[in-house]
């Protein structure tokens, strides 16, 4: 009976230890390492995936500057916008035996004044696009480049390339500039000039819709390299023909110097007089009026 109790015992003692003891009964530490072994396992299928897939992220970025970069290269050149729109934006009027004055970063009281005393002197009309900010400092001067009977463009507010900004920024330039001329001169310009000659076709667009003209030019003086007056004389009557639109400047940055354009000047309008040529402002030239 003795050896049968103590059997007894033995049983309910291994049994407690079992149950004590058993996975089953104590599900704590097992069941937790359940989703750390599923976590860790999804992670690494991720990995994996990208892994096998480098392009999954960067795909898209990759793709969004790649479309940008095709957008860019679709973009048209200006010969192209000439082209496509030209009634819109012009380089040079009818073939006849008429050539227009065109002097941009207006005003700019080192080289305006003379060059306006040189205008003067020789009895030409010329046409003026005028910086916005310059506009500002020096409104003396643009009274009196209107009062002289020349016309005036609008130039933008601070000379940006327009290609590189976007509409928003456009249109400040151009309407900014445009409510400072209208108080000085009286009239809101129908002329734009793109700083560098550049413009993208929506702005191009823009423009258009609002009744703008866009003018540039077909005979380059570089005299914004501080050329001397014999150069800057030839660089003109070299090229000049009928209709011709001519760029030059009456106002630089800071060491600049003009001092070639106006010596230049005199002699240019005296020569192409002799050949036969009349000075207009680029209104007359292309028929149009100098306000919107």
């Amino acid at each position: 009976m003795e050896h049968l109790l103590k059997n007894r015992k033995l049983y309910i003692l291994a049994g407690l230890f079992f149950i004590l003891f058993s996975p089953a009964a104590y599900p704590g530490p097992a069941s937790a390492s359940i989703p750390q072994i599923q976590e860790t396992s999804e992670y690494e299928q991720q990995q994996a995936v990208e892994e096998d897939n480098p392009q999954t992220m960067p795909a898209n970025a990759s793709s969004q500057a790649a479309a940008r970069r095709n957008k860019r290269n679709k973009s048209l050149t200006l010969t192209q916008l000439l082209k496509k729109y030209p009634e819109t934006i012009l380089t040079q009027g009818p073939r006849n035996r008429m050539i227009a004055l065109t002097f941009d970063d207006v005003p700019d009281p080192r080289f305006t004044p003379q060059l306006l005393d040189v205008l003067r002197k020789y009895h030409v009309k010329a046409t003026f696009f005028v910086v916005g900010s310059r506009a500002e400092k020096h409104p003396v001067l643009v009274a009196r480049i209107v009062r002289e009977g020349h016309v005036i463009g609008n130039h933008s507010y601070n000379h940006p390339e327009f290609g590189k900004i976007g509409m928003n920024e456009f249109r400040t330039q151009i309407i900014r500039t445009e409510n400072i001329i209208s108080a000085l001169a009286g009239y809101k310009p129908r002329l734009i000039r793109p700083p560098y000659g550049d413009i993208s076709e929506s702005q191009l667009k823009w423009a258009k819709a609002h009744g703008y003209k866009l003018v540039n030019w077909n005979v380059d003086s570089l005299d914004w390299r501080s050329l001397p007056k014999a150069q800057v004389r030839n660089n003109i009557v070299a090229h000049a023909g009928k209709g011709a639109i001519i760029l030059q400047h009456g106002g630089g940055g800071r060491g600049s110097n003009l001092q070639g354009t106006i010596q230049a000047l005199p002699e240019v309008i005296t020569i192409m007089r002799k050949r036969g040529y009349t000075f207009v402002t680029v209104p007359q030239m292309l028929q149009l009026s100098k306000n919107k």
